[in-house]
Order: C-alpha cells, then structure tokens, then sequence
C-alpha cells in the first residue's frame, strides 16, 4: 500500500473515528522531545511545518515558542478536524494542509521541518524518494529538520500499517547527500494503552 493510494486517506480518517485524537498510539498530550530539539536549534526560527501531525500538539506550542508562520500538514482530514478544534482561537494562527506529503507542492519555505512518525509509513522506495523531494524544495537553506521515526528495535508495524525502522544513521543515508546528521535522541514513547515503543529523533540540516 503506498502512501499515495486513497485507501490511505480513509485508513487515516477512520483511526481516529474509532480512537479519538488521544486514543492513536502516537498521542503525545506535550511533544517534550521535539519542543527540546526546537528550541536549541541555531538560526532563524520563525516558520514551521508539522508533517503528519494532524491531531499533535506542536502547532500550539511552535506558536507560543514564537514561530510567525505555522503550518500543520497531515493526509487526513479528520486528523485535522479535531486538531483544529483542540487548538480553539489559536487554530485560526496555523496553515492547514490536508495533502499527501509525498506529492504536496510547497508554496513556500519553512525554517523548521518536523515530522513525528510519518516518515516511517513510507516503505515504498519511491515514496521515500518523493518525500525527500518534497523537503527539499519545502526547507530554507539555513533551515533543520527534525524526523522522528521508530528505532531499529521500535515495533515493525503501527495502526495495522508496516514502518520502516531507523536509526539517525541509516536516516540519514536514506535521505541522501542532501542532508547531514546534527542530532540523535533515542526516546522511549508510551503508549495511551501503556505499551512502550523505542523512537529515535534526528535533526538534520543541509549538507554543504
């Protein structure tokens, strides 16, 4: 099933019909790891996207932490919805992107690309090859990314979808010489239902 195929969209929609925004495996109630690593990051920080992150939390954070631009891209509507509706007043301050990453055209560029959990549905060699073209036109030169995705030993499959496992290593080189490593964290989430799963976060910049 590639992340293009519409049957995604609706896979995506229903996971959250059924569990709820604080139900799905990745909730996260504060994104702490990823508000750390934004926070340390050098140069300027003023736009944002959060790839794949529908129904998270960041978007109201990034806002507080100051980032003038905002923008939260997900495949699912639904994702969006309730995000939207969480967020109050403020959701009025974001961009909302309801698109398929892999075949999203940026219209512009973002200081800060961020992406928890999205990246590693892509098990398609072409998707990963069409999302990394999409990063590339979509991050400023001077901008990061922070891709965060299951760790080598992470659960081999999520929502009843396969996943891609990394470490901030094999990420890297699987993005390609466009991009080099500046961070990794090993982060242990857990789960609303009280599973653990093995994460790893890598930030990464523009090669030379």
């Amino acid at each position: 099933m590639n992340a293009g195929d519409p049957i995604d969209r609706h896979h995506w929609d229903d996971a959250y019909v059924q569990k709820g925004e604080a139900g799905v495996s990745w909730f996260e109630e504060t994104p702490t790891v990823s508000l750390d690593l934004i926070k340390v990051l050098p140069g300027p920080k003023d736009s944002l996207i959060d790839v794949g992150g529908g129904a998270a939390r960041l978007a109201a954070h990034a806002l507080r932490l100051g980032f003038g631009h905002v923008a939260v891209l997900d495949l699912s509507a639904e994702a969006i919805v309730r995000s939207q509706a969480a967020m109050g007043r403020e959701a009025d301050r974001v961009e909302w992107i309801v698109a398929d990453v892999t075949t999203w055209e940026p219209g512009r560029r973002y200081d800060v690309w961020h992406d928890r959990a999205a990246f590693h549905f892509l098990t398609d060699k072409a998707d990963r090859a069409a999302y990394v073209e999409t990063l590339d036109a979509a991050l400023s030169d001077t901008g990061h990314a922070i891709i965060a995705t299951f760790a080598l030993d992470g659960p081999k499959r999520c929502s009843g979808l396969p996943v891609q496992r990394y470490s901030p290593e094999t990420l890297v080189e699987t993005l390609g010489p466009w991009f080099r490593l500046v961070n990794g964290v090993r982060h242990e989430h857990q789960t609303p239902s009280g599973l653990m799963q093995a994460f790893q976060f890598s930030v990464l910049a523009r090669a030379a």
